[in-house]
């Protein structure tokens, strides 16, 4: 056996040798396969080898135009800031989740923001450009120069149904311009608000989810959409709805193609929310389209899905669950 061990060190210095003469290091050599370490137990396991190769610094062409990868994250007070990030986050499912939730963030780029007066200027003098929309036979509206945006409710619709818990007017406090925005509801056509009651559907501080439609609450607030990145202050401060209520009049902005794209990733032909919904109707084997108020005796099925497509300016139609249930041969 002592034997064996000296000529297994004669081999290494021979080994050594060898490498020094062609000005080699044993060290710097690293193979393609896993290498093996000792434990101090003296046992071996496998470590997994980490190669460090100069990364690409190469974008996109798309990310280049766009002038780097922008960010959800939260923003600074500063009012000048111009850019946020995009996050993709996917989040395991908790013990009262059924299923994972993945969470994709869309990506905004914001120019320079203007003076906050003149920003206020611009909320409110604007021309309308765009023709009124035509509705068909199925209640779906069809805009002339948007032709993928086929919302099936309106703004005044929304409103008096029950939405966003009537707190989407209430005087909001913008952390991104510093400043309070209050009253702007008033902007309304007054044919939409005639008769309501305002202060409960419309500004009112807390939200109440007895005043949705669908009698649930869903969603996030306003403070947490302009957290995420999802508001374009120089166009409407108060996001998605505010521009809706602007676009069905006929104002017509920058903004325009970002909103209906969201739009359609969330309640158009092939949006989240609505083949989620439709999908829960087929999954329970409901061939009639809840709609909350029209008969008591109508199986409920995923109210908050309901409610969160009404915020989306769509409610499903009997059409839509007949084609979903024909899909499925």
């Amino acid at each position: 056996m002592a034997d064996i061990e000296a000529q297994r060190l004669a081999n290494l210095q021979n080994k050594e040798k060898l490498l020094a003469e062609l000005n080699l290091n044993s060290r710097a050599i690293t193979s393609t396969k896993s290498q093996t370490v000792k434990r101090e137990n003296g046992l071996s396991t496998k470590k997994r080898k980490i190669e460090v190769a100069d990364r690409p610094t190469r974008s996109s062409a798309r990310i280049q135009q766009a002038g780097g990868r922008p960010s959800y994250k939260e923003e600074p007070d500063s009012v000048r800031a111009t850019t946020v990030s995009r996050v993709k986050v996917r989040t395991r499912p908790n013990a009262n989740a059924s299923a994972s939730v993945t969470d994709l963030k869309e990506e905004v780029r914001l120019s320079p923001a203007p003076d906050v007066e003149t920003m206020r200027e611009n909320w409110s003098k604007w021309e309308a450009e765009g023709s009124a929309p035509n509705r068909d036979e199925v209640g779906a509206f069809h805009f002339e120069d948007f032709p993928l945006f086929v919302p099936n409710k309106s703004p005044e619709e929304m409103i008096r149904e029950g939405c966003f818990g009537g707190s989407y007017w209430r005087p909001l406090k913008s952390r991104r311009l510093g400043i309070v925005i209050e009253d702007d509801w008033k902007e309304l056509p007054p044919e939409w608000t005639e008769g309501l009651d305002v202060h409960g559907k419309l500004t009112s501080p807390d939200y109440d989810a007895d005043v949705n439609k669908y009698k649930v609450a869903c969603g996030q607030s306003i403070e947490e959409w302009e957290a995420s990145g999802w508001i374009m202050h120089e166009y409407d401060v108060r996001g998605w709805f505010q521009w809706y209520c602007r676009f069905f009049q006929g104002r017509r902005c920058p903004d325009d193609d970002r909103q209906v794209s969201r739009w359609r990733k969330c309640v158009g032909p092939t949006g989240r929310w609505k083949r989620m919904l439709l999908k829960a109707y087929l999954k329970q084997g409901v061939r009639e389209v809840f709609d909350d108020g029209e008969d008591e005796d109508t199986r409920e099925v995923s109210p908050v899905m309901h409610q969160t497509c009404h915020h989306w300016a769509y409610g499903i139609k009997q059409h839509d669950l007949d084609d979903a249930w024909q899909s499925t041969g």
